[in-house]
């Protein structure tokens, strides 16, 4: 199943060269979606600008997506992306984002952050390792704002913030504190994640303040609409394919 989400974007330049025209990505992590192997699937979805990963998705699957839709795959890894069999497979797929380092995907800022503390054998949770992360995409934020070319800013990551889309339940699952100081204090309009309970099983959508904050665990198509689209459809859900 994949769903759909439609927020408005407040920055009207990336819409000025597309006439504006919304701008679509397909977010996938953690699970494949099945829906995605069918081409008739695929052609109701209609046109995809790029494909967004959240992590924990094979190297292989991801350039599926990027091949069958004709698009970019811009990804972060997650907690399972390391290793000698994932590394082997990582060709089949762009180079993965590196987490703290901003990047423009069709005009829109990306800041990405994978999962801090991949190391070679066991996955651990790194607080002090998301928090380094987080102080260096604060820098180059600071640094674009010095240079006149401040805009808002799209989070990918694969866990979520803390208290905002994550799982108290288990400490293995809730979200980086560093995350959540970031989410509070520079309010991105959207903050996509994987990492948590499957998006089938809770609200795949939070909120805090102006930031609406997805889980999109599977797959969500992603419609950002020009400043001035009707602010009722921001954040809402429509119908799943």
């Amino acid at each position: 199943m994949t769903r759909t989400l439609t927020v408005v974007w407040p920055d009207p330049r990336p819409f000025v060269a597309r006439d504006g025209a919304p701008i679509r990505l397909l977010a996938v992590s953690d699970a494949p979606d099945p829906a995605l192997d069918y081409v008739a699937n695929r052609d109701a979805i209609g046109r995809i600008d790029a494909v967004v990963g959240c992590g924990d998705l094979e190297p292989g699957y991801l350039g599926f997506l990027g091949d069958a839709f004709r698009v970019p795959v811009a990804y972060v890894r997650g907690n399972h992306d390391r290793g000698g069999q994932w590394a082997e497979a990582a060709g089949a797929a762009p180079q993965h984002l590196r987490s703290g380092h901003l990047v423009d995907l069709d005009g829109i800022t990306v800041a990405p952050f994978e999962w801090p503390g991949l190391d070679p054998g066991t996955a651990r949770r790194d607080e002090t390792r998301a928090w380094l992360d987080v102080i260096w995409l604060s820098r180059a934020l600071v640094a674009r704002r010095l240079r006149g070319r401040s805009a808002p800013v799209l989070v990918v990551s694969h866990a979520p913030p803390r208290g905002v889309g994550d799982c108290d339940s288990d400490p293995y699952h809730v979200g980086f504190a560093g995350y959540r100081w970031l989410l509070d204090r520079i309010r991105p309009p959207l903050w996509l994640h994987g990492h948590t309970t499957p998006a089938s099983v809770l609200d795949w959508r939070d909120r805090l303040g102006p930031s609406v904050v997805v889980n999109v665990t599977g797959s969500v198509v992603v419609e950002l609409d020009p400043p001035g689209s009707t602010p009722s459809r921001a954040g809402a859900e429509a119908d799943d394919v």
